[in-house]
């Protein structure tokens, strides 16, 4: 479900949660016009409040093997649509979900393929970035540009870093580079499969 407009309330299946009533102060404001990965964004307000979305989504986490929390926020195009998600463990450990994967899912089963920015949250200083499995996962709907903000335990009083998808995965491999013939050819497979 998309929460709209990033208000204090953060709409959920089964729980309202609230996120810190806090505004953009001048000074981090000032480090995020500086920032080159963000110059594309107009109002730089959305992606404090993005990273305010992933710290808090963290909450919700059910990491009881490894007790290492993560929350994400992706940010649709539209500047309005935030899909929150954050880190499933499971006792067989390949079929834990990170929190990008349990996000960017939500928002394409809802019918969103565009996004503006990431954030991601953990507890970690300096932040944890997405991993391979999640930057090969992003790469199919998210453009080489787009910002990822990696914010640490403090959020953003502490540590962040910035980079965009084509930094996290570059020379990457994604639909662009399969053939029409291949994608085509899926599509009559799976038609036939469904006779």
């Amino acid at each position: 479900m998309a929460h709209r407009g990033l208000t204090k309330e953060f709409e959920s299946k089964s729980v309202q949660k609230s996120v810190p009533d806090s505004e953009l102060s001048e000074a981090l404001e000032a480090r995020l016009r500086n920032e080159p990965r963000l110059q594309h964004i107009k109002e730089l307000s959305m992606i404090y409040k993005l990273g305010l979305a992933a710290t808090h989504a963290k909450e919700g986490a059910y990491c009881p093997y490894s007790n290492f929390h993560v929350g994400a926020a992706f940010l649709h195009s539209n500047n309005k649509d935030v899909f929150t998600g954050a880190n499933v463990e499971n006792a067989s450990y390949p079929v834990t979900i990170c929190a990008e994967r349990v996000a960017l899912p939500k928002a394409v089963a809802d019918g969103h393929r565009d996004f503006r920015a990431l954030a991601v949250a953990t507890d970690i200083d300096p932040p944890a970035s997405p991993c391979g499995m999640c930057r090969q996962f992003m790469n199919e709907f998210c453009k080489k540009d787009m910002p990822i903000v990696m914010l640490g335990k403090d959020s953003w009083e502490g540590i962040w870093i910035i980079k965009t998808m084509g930094e996290l995965l570059p020379d990457s491999f994604g639909p662009g580079d399969l053939p029409p013939t291949s994608i085509a050819q899926a599509q009559d497979n799976v038609k036939e499969e469904q006779k």
